[in-house]
């Protein structure tokens, strides 16, 4: 006699279509403030600004991979999470070494359009965060999502800083200060993404030795009795 034990699992939290939904609004806003902050970014002189900007449109590429391998085995997703681990490694090393440069052979930036277009970004970065706040401890894909959007708002609100100060002082050193720790902040993003997508990788690779759910017995079955003669 066989032994059967059928369990309905839930539906993971990546394979929602609630989920999937969130991640293509966050796609089409991050997209448009890319362009926004470019062009602000052109016109105030602002490297903070210009950071962001370069920062939206890694989130745009980000929740498009992440739409790409929702359904895709833990394997694969581990695997563009290690892709978008070490596009926020490059995002904030360019960044940071660019800040460095500005601060020889920068301008001081306008601050009126610095402050706006902050405001602007730092509206649409905590709506989407809000939006995934639910699904921060998911897998390393799905972290990687969190904190991009997390870290946005964080430098959002640090560009509006900067913009004071640039007003406040005439001078650019808020400006790249905040860049700096735009770059900072993904640098550390990046080194966290990439060490759960390692671990995770290395779990897909283990050899399934259990199946959850599985109904197994250490006592042999009884055999069955013999059936009874005609007489």
């Amino acid at each position: 006699m066989a032994c059967t034990c059928e369990h309905e699992a839930p539906p993971a939290a990546h394979q929602s279509p609630r989920y999937r939904r969130i991640l293509w609004v966050a796609l089409l806003l991050n997209a448009a403030m890319f362009v926004v902050e470019l062009v602000g970014s052109h016109h105030s002189g602002s490297l903070a600004l210009m950071a962001d900007a370069i920062d939206f449109a890694g989130d745009a590429l980000n929740y498009g991979v992440s739409l790409a391998v929702l359904g895709a085995a833990l394997a694969w997703r581990a695997r563009a999470a290690w892709v978008k681990a070490w596009t926020m490694l490059g995002f904030g090393a360019f960044v940071l070494g660019r800040a460095l440069w500005s601060a020889w052979h920068g301008e001081v930036p306008e601050p009126l359009t610095m402050g706006l277009v902050g405001a602007l970004a730092l509206a649409v970065n905590v709506g989407v965060a809000a939006l995934l706040f639910a699904y921060r401890e998911g897998d390393a894909n799905m972290r990687s999502v969190w904190l991009c959007s997390r870290n946005d708002a964080i430098g959002n609100l640090a560009v509006m800083a900067a913009a004071l100060g640039v007003a406040g002082s005439g001078t650019a050193w808020p400006d790249l200060g905040v860049a700096a720790l735009m770059a900072v902040l993904a640098l550390q993003g990046g080194l966290a993404v990439r060490r759960q997508a390692r671990a995770e990788l290395q779990h897909a690779a283990l050899p399934a030795t259990a199946t959850i759910g599985a109904c197994t017995s250490s006592t042999p079955m009884p055999p069955e009795p013999p059936c009874p003669s005609r007489p």
